[in-house]
């Protein structure tokens, strides 16, 4: 269980009780239930690695907590606090954090959609016939490679950016001072504390499903080395003397990773292909769909990231004007 994000909780030397309204009470234990549930969701992916459905999943439950994040930051008494909120360095930490995940969830949307054409040229190639058929293929399987290793590049930068984030927050010291004139700004500021961690979590998750790790094998001589490079386990390769893995041989959750086992099987069967083929062409039409229902999850948590920025710009821009203004004068 999430610890509690309500005043009087979490607060030891709070002096007395400070009350809060209904409304922004009931929204609050709102979110606190989502948090509850992707806090067990985290726990979850963990222990399994994570697959396409448990990113869903985990998607699916951002959406619903920054809908509940949202309602509290519309509520009127939350937008009057935080109009004359003062804590500039609050107000930093809270502004900064929200274009931190919006840029992450930016980047990961055109990683998806540039995953996705680079598995669409790799099906026309292998579906080419007639003569060139195998240099086609190769040329393709070559320039698949290397998107998903650019690609990659680009996934390990965004979860070493997630990760000094975290540690921002989970680093964080300052103090949250409680009083009656601004209880419901605090409240929300830990509410943000705590649904941009679980954010970061998510993300950290979908990325490291995406990049599927590469394997510390040694380079080859071999024009298909660099598939295996791509791969996450060494024991998942093996010689093949001739004869290809069926289908149902490799057992791989992560449909990204069962598509490099595809084509270095492919690459390392070179005769009788069409078994290998047919299932290079099923996993890749199976991660197309995979990416296509990350695209759409991803597409409403990036709508969300942008309304809890609105929100946010709305509720605190008149107490940054003020200090501006004090500070030039």
């Amino acid at each position: 269980m999430a610890s509690s994000i309500l005043p009087g909780k979490t607060r030891k030397n709070c002096v007395r009780s400070i009350s809060l309204p209904a409304r922004f009470h009931s929204s609050t234990l709102r979110i606190e239930e989502e948090l509850n549930k992707l806090k067990a969701w985290e726990t979850t992916t963990t222990a399994s690695h994570g697959n396409v459905e448990m990113i869903h999943s985990g998607l699916s439950g951002l959406k619903d907590l920054y809908d509940c994040v949202e309602d509290v930051l519309q509520l009127p008494l939350t937008q009057q606090q935080a109009h004359n909120y003062s804590d500039e360095k609050l107000v930093d930490e809270v502004l900064d954090g929200s274009v931190g995940l919006l840029d992450v969830c930016d980047t990961t949307r055109n990683i998806l959609m540039q995953m996705k054409e680079n598995g669409r040229d790799l099906q026309y190639g292998l579906r080419r016939r007639g003569t060139g058929a195998e240099s086609t293929m190769e040329s393709k399987v070559d320039a698949y490679i290397c998107c998903r290793k650019k690609l990659r590049k680009e996934m390990l930068k965004c979860i070493g950016l997630l990760k000094r984030m975290e540690s921002k927050f989970i680093g964080s010291s300052y103090p949250l001072l409680l009083d009656q004139n601004n209880h419901l700004v605090v409240v929300v500021v830990r509410v943000l504390r705590e649904v941009s961690s679980i954010t970061i979590s998510v993300f950290r998750s979908l990325l490291s499903f995406l990049s599927a790790p590469s394997s510390s094998k040694p380079k080859t001589s071999s024009r298909w080395s660099l598939v295996s490079k791509l791969l996450h386990q060494k024991g998942q390769i093996t010689s093949f003397n001739g004869k290809h893995h069926q289908d149902d041989d490799i057992n791989i959750d992560n449909e990204v990773e069962s598509v490099d086992v595809a084509i270095h099987n492919l690459s390392s069967c070179r005769k009788n292909r069409t078994s290998t083929l047919e299932v290079a062409q099923k996993r890749l039409n199976a991660l197309e769909v995979s990416i296509e229902g990350l695209e759409d999850g991803l597409e409403s948590m990036f709508k969300c990231l942008i309304k809890t920025r609105v929100s946010l710009l709305n509720n605190f821009s008149v107490c940054q004007s003020r200090d501006l203004i004090i500070r030039i004068r």
